[in-house]
């Protein structure tokens, strides 16, 4: 039996119409994803002070060869990041605009870098909570030499890759200095 093309347009049609139905019932809000992104944020602040109490204050400077950053620089390379690329998602100004913190000899101790690691993190949870959810999907360009686009929440989604692995480069650091790095907290 040959098919009609009319009719096998007309299933394709009402299939996609089905289908588009049914997704557009399942769509998540700008708030849910907000509320994801807040906590996803509060579980990798708390993550990051687990790493920060592991590592003995005395040990802060230590580095796992002369040619990458110390445990310190690592952290205060992730704070500022943190605060420069939410910063650039959500347009909140920024709660840290000095110089480059990883650089910085008095920021170098445990005391200070876990300082400037916490502020980052609160800075980036209380900006993602004034961020109107209608706001994610709208775009923001930041010129690293070129103009980079995307959208709020992609520039979020960058950030908090951006965190998790400076973190986890510091496990490394943990196990050469002989301390055993916290288990991993997905919830």
């Amino acid at each position: 039996m040959r098919k009609n093309p009319i009719t096998t347009l007309l299933l394709i049609t009402a299939t996609l119409f089905s289908v588009t139905a049914t997704f557009g019932q399942a769509s998540i809000s700008g708030d849910t994803i907000k509320n994801a992104l807040v906590k996803e944020w509060q579980r990798g602040k708390e993550y990051t002070q687990e790493y920060m109490r592991a590592m003995p204050a005395n040990k802060y400077s230590f580095k796992a060869t002369d040619s990458v950053r110390t445990f310190a620089q690592q952290l205060l390379h992730l704070a500022q990041a943190n605060m420069f690329l939410v910063s650039t998602a959500t347009g909140e100004k920024s709660s840290y605009s000095g110089p480059d913190l990883e650089k910085s000899v008095g920021a170098q101790s445990a005391d200070s870098v876990m300082y400037y690691v916490n502020r980052s993190y609160d800075f980036a949870i209380d900006a993602i909570k004034k961020l109107p959810a209608t706001s994610l999907m709208q775009t923001a360009t930041l010129n690293m030499g070129r103009p980079l686009t995307e959208t709020r929440l992609a520039w979020l989604l960058k950030s908090f890759e951006h965190q998790t692995h400076h973190r986890g480069q510091t496990t490394i650091y943990l196990r050469l200095a002989g301390v055993h790095p916290p288990n991993e907290k997905l919830f």
